[in-house]
């Protein structure tokens, strides 16, 4: 399959990198390649590198930015280890960075790779399909309680703790192997009244199981750490966001960035002696138009916020 992915809140990205056409720039979750082409079509001397654990991403990348050679350098890892990566291109500082957070259109559509509810496939979900830990594992292998915290504490699924029930009791009559065998489990879990509003009964266990396959959550406050001592002054981090606990853990840590004093609000002043790394640019998260929702669905719950290097 013909990886595709529609990059979300392109011309906003561009804009909130503030990009120099000499600058050194990070996409740690290459994708398609969209956003990296438009912050190439940018770049004369500067450089950019393109991020992905996923290969088909890289593979396909490589294709749509063949015309960039000269500027890109792609790297088959995970951003997590973005000082790693930076220390061995020998690079030090660079002056933005952007994430996307989250499952790409293509991970979704291409069946085989079992993220979508909407498609029978094995139970897989691994952006790194070389990873150890599957979906199969998790919903096959973890107890009823660690069910019922992913699905509760990664989906926000108030039914979690039924499904992990349902779940554990069916996989006592035979190893749970496919989407649709979880989805028709999930539904059976989920009161029938419950049903009737609201997404899909299934859309939050699988974003919870997707969310503890991959570590998702587990790097970010890390990597936001990372990446702000990694920028020049006045460089920028810009990343989206496609649900709540993804942009808390956001929001928050760059809050702490900007205000990192520890001392107590009575003090009457700061003995912590933690300065201050960055400036939220983006007070209020940027969203999708009304256009650009209609025109992919799936930028309807993105949110960007930006932080800029003091």
């Amino acid at each position: 399959m013909e990886f595709h992915h529609v990059s979300v809140l392109l011309n906003e990205c561009i804009n909130g990198l503030n990009i120099k056409e000499n600058g050194i720039y990070v996409d740690g979750t290459l994708g398609g390649g969209g956003h990296s082409y438009k912050i190439a079509e940018k770049l004369t001397s500067g450089k950019l590198i393109g991020i992905d654990q996923d290969i088909n991403a890289i593979e396909a990348a490589g294709k749509k930015l063949e015309q960039f050679k000269d500027k890109i350098t792609l790297v088959h890892d995970n951003f997590s280890n973005i000082k790693a990566i930076m220390k061995n291109l020998g690079i030090e500082k660079v002056d933005g960075f952007l994430l996307d957070i989250g499952v790409s259109s293509y991970q979704l559509d291409e069946a085989k790779r079992g993220f979508s509810y909407m498609q029978d496939a094995p139970l897989d979900m691994r952006m790194d399909v070389s990873a150890d830990l599957s979906a199969y594992d998790v919903v096959n292998g973890y107890t009823q309680k660690q069910l019922d915290d992913v699905i509760f504490n990664y989906g926000e699924e108030r039914w979690a703790k039924r499904i992990a029930q349902f779940i554990v009791e069916e996989r006592k009559k035979k190893p749970i192997e496919s989407t649709f065998e979880l989805v028709d489990i999930i539904k059976k879990a989920v009161p029938k009244g419950a049903r009737k509003d609201g997404p899909h009964p299934a859309k939050r266990t699988f974003q919870a199981i997707r969310i503890e396959v991959n570590h998702e959550l587990d790097i970010l406050e890390r990597t936001i750490d990372d990446m702000t001592e990694i920028l020049n002054p006045r460089g920028r981090l810009c990343i989206i966001t496609f649900h709540s606990l993804e942009d808390r853990i956001v929001k928050n840590t760059f809050r702490k960035q900007e205000n990192p004093c520890t001392c107590p609000p009575e003090f009457p002043v700061c003995v912590c002696g933690k300065k201050p790394l960055g400036k939220v640019i983006t007070r209020k998260p940027i969203l999708p138009s009304d256009e650009e929702i209609e025109e992919n669905h799936r930028s309807r719950s993105a949110k960007l916020r930006i932080l800029e290097r003091i």
